[in-house]
């Protein structure tokens, strides 16, 4: 497994992976490759993404990950691919890519490549929703309690929730604000990130990047100075 804080080898293997193609009758599928290696896709149409809705997606996951990142749930893009944070205008993969976890930006097609880098995605809750806040706060206490076993049965050192309402929610914890978090989960250290849907005004793409990259500062060994101070 590549270093995921000095991963300037790239993915455990040489090249750029073949894009998996989602195991529905997936509707982005990998036309030709774009400029600079990056998939160009079809978009799914209205139809395609009401279809999409309360399906699930397959977690990128796999034992002793140095990250395991939680988003919220997945939106009808992502169900229609099954790829996560697929939605145009999400900035989960350019956050990635600025908060230094990986050498370039991954378009959500190649998220298979991340256990390479040490890294792995699930959500809170698994169906997928035109938005966020159509979960009820019963759905994410649920998806807390499954969180935890997940956790528990694949012991990653991180875990990092993207969006920190969710997290409160589930939680039970109204007071969490974002970073670093006293209470570990199932072994795991817990970080709390913004959510980077483009709905969140309040981040901007730098911003959001700077969030992440204070995050994996703390991997390597190298925290960020004392805002107080």
């Amino acid at each position: 497994m590549s270093d995921p804080v000095g991963h300037a080898a790239g993915p455990t293997r040489p090249g750029t992976p073949e894009v998996r193609r989602p195991d529905r009758a997936g509707v982005a599928q990998v036309r030709r490759p774009g400029r600079a290696g990056t998939p160009q896709v079809r978009r799914p149409d209205r139809a395609e993404l009401a279809a999409a809705a309360d399906r699930t997606i397959p977690d990128v996951i796999g034992p002793g990950l140095t990250v395991l990142f939680v988003g919220i749930n997945p939106g009808l893009w992502s169900a229609a691919t099954g790829w996560h944070f697929a939605r145009p205008g999400n900035r989960f993969w350019p956050a990635l890519h600025r908060g230094g976890f990986t050498p370039r930006r991954l378009h959500p097609s190649e998220q298979d490549t991340l256990p390479g880098y040490g890294l792995g995605i699930t959500n809170m809750v698994a169906r997928a929703s035109a938005r966020a806040d159509e979960l009820t706060p019963a759905e994410l206490v649920a998806g807390a309690r499954t969180l935890t076993d997940k956790v528990a049965r694949y012991r990653p050192t991180w875990v990092a929730v993207v969006g920190v309402t969710a997290y409160r929610i589930g939680f039970a914890r109204p007071k969490a604000g974002f970073g670093p978090q006293p209470h570990p989960l199932a072994g795991a250290r817990l970080w709390v990130l913004p959510n980077p849907s483009g709905l969140n005004a309040h981040f901007t793409p730098q911003t959001l990047g700077a969030a992440f990259g204070e995050l994996r500062a703390v991997i390597a060994g190298h925290p960020p100075a004392d805002r107080s101070a």
